[in-house]
């Protein structure tokens, strides 16, 4: 674990953008992260081809994939724990 936020242990598509996550305390949900992959480090992961490509990285405790783009995992742990992406106050 990088900082307090429980690390990623588990990634799994459930269709294209959308990730379902397991994190190391247990919570577990689904993250539709295709609206986040922002910038040209993202243009393969977006893909159709790309997107199933995703890992999981167990030094950083995130998701990746190839060419090394990535997420924040204390993000994605509070979208599957609040409902609503860190700093917007409101589920999307």
């Amino acid at each position: 674990m990088i900082g307090l936020t429980p690390d990623i242990i588990a990634a799994s598509v459930v269709r294209h953008g959308v990730l379902r996550l397991e994190f190391a305390d247990g919570l577990t949900g689904e993250v539709d992260v295709l609206g986040r992959m922002h910038g040209p480090v993202f243009t393969e992961a977006r893909t159709h081809e790309g997107f199933p490509r995703v890992t999981v990285d167990a030094e950083t405790g995130t998701v990746i994939w190839p060419g090394g783009a990535d997420l924040a995992p204390d993000t994605l742990y509070e979208r599957v724990r609040t409902g609503a992406w860190p700093g917007r106050g409101v589920a999307a």
